[in-house]
């Protein structure tokens, strides 16, 4: 069996080590020119690296990334709100939690595959099915035919807006900054998300003595930077914060600030025709407050290898694939949304009682809730 992904970023890397682990004949079809280390940080939690250890990537990932002690909230000043044991919370799953830099991710994932399976330079435009099989059409004018197609080519996926024509994704109503520095500001070990009036910042370890650090707030989808330079900007919009807030700011390179409209879409019933299924962003694009878009990708890929392994029916497999994913994406796609909204509140009196809220929240519960999310409950 022949297997085309359009997409070569995590989703589409992690599945093609799934499937090529399984007999599958893969072939990657990516865009860019070749693999380049761009973005900034990430986090994987338990679920996502317990899907990976399937996978043989647990150790390779480890090596390149930095543990995970705790996820906590707090108020812009740094006061405390809730704490998450996230290593108490990984012993039990029996995976890690870790924060790790994209681009060091993305060289372990294409590390783990063979010579000549990622064809880089190679942008899919179109396909085509049949009974028998899926027929991509490339950017340079040729032609690839195979078994079935996977579109894992993100939130703006070429693949789901042929197959499904539902439009562009969705605004969140707040842009995001992110950046990766060698400063050490922030405690070791531990995610932190500070929340403020329309605002938030972030920040947690990525290894090789790097933070990662992120900042959103509530404007017009694509407002432009001011005169002043993003990192001035920034360093304005956050004056006053939590200490280790401006040391992050002044130690990032102007260059190396990036700057997204955070978007989504409402989750969808449908995500595949025939023999072409969606996987990832391209299927579920989901905000990043629960940190979980790459992790329900990484589940993603194990649960369509897992379904089309034996099957003879390439068809009904994809479709069980889509039907074993869907509650569960859905689920976080809408409670991310909602986190979002909230921590992004603007009027003084409710976020005074939302942070009261947070802090009030019985530690136990904020507990359970995360590991039931990560258990798949």
């Amino acid at each position: 069996m022949r297997v085309l992904i359009a997409g070569g970023g995590i989703s589409g890397l992690v599945t093609a080590r799934a499937l090529c682990l399984r007999g599958f004949d893969v072939t990657v079809f990516e865009r860019l020119p070749e693999l380049r280390p761009a973005g900034a940080g990430i986090m994987l939690a338990a679920n996502a690296t317990a899907a990976l250890g399937e996978l043989g990537l647990v150790e390779p990932i480890v090596a390149v990334s930095s543990p995970l002690v705790s996820v906590e909230t707090r108020s812009w000043r740094g006061e405390p709100l809730t704490y998450i044991p996230s290593a108490e919370i990984d012993r039990r799953l029996g995976a890690p939690s870790v924060g790790i830099h994209r681009a060091d991710l993305l060289r372990v994932l294409f590390d783990a595959l063979d010579p000549g399976v990622v064809r880089f330079g190679a942008e899919i435009t179109g396909f085509d099915q049949d009974r028998d099989g899926v027929t991509v059409h490339l950017a340079s004018g040729e032609s690839e035919r195979g078994d079935l197609l996977i579109g894992a080519d993100g939130i703006h996926s070429a693949v789901r807006a042929r197959l499904l024509a539902d439009g562009p994704p969705r605004y969140a109503g707040y842009t995001a900054w992110r950046g990766v520095t060698t400063c050490e500001a922030a405690p070791p070990g531990a995610a932190i998300e500070l929340l403020g009036r329309g605002a938030r910042f972030g920040m947690a370890p990525v290894g090789g003595g790097r933070t990662y650090w992120w900042a959103t707030a509530n404007e017009p989808a694509g407002e432009i930077d001011p005169p002043v330079g993003r990192k001035a900007d920034l360093e304005q919009r956050f004056d006053g914060w939590w200490e280790p807030v401006q040391a992050l700011l002044a130690s990032t390179p102007e260059s190396e600030i990036l700057r997204n409209d955070i978007l989504d879409r409402e989750p969808v019933d449908r995500w595949g025709v025939g023999r072409v299924t969606l996987l990832g962003d391209a299927a579920h694009p989901m905000t990043p407050n629960l940190g979980q878009g790459a992790c329900q990708a990484i589940e993603d890929a194990v649960a369509l290898a897992a379904a089309l392994e034996g099957s003879r029916d390439i068809v009904a497999a994809l479709r069980a694939y889509e039907a074993s994913r869907q509650p569960r994406t859905a689920r976080i796609t809408r409670l991310a949304r909602r986190m979002g909204q909230v921590f992004q509140w603007e009027h003084p009196i409710a976020c005074r009682l939302r942070d009261t809220a947070l802090r009030l929240t019985p530690p136990t519960l904020t507990r359970r809730q995360a590991e039931g999310m990560l258990r798949g409950g």
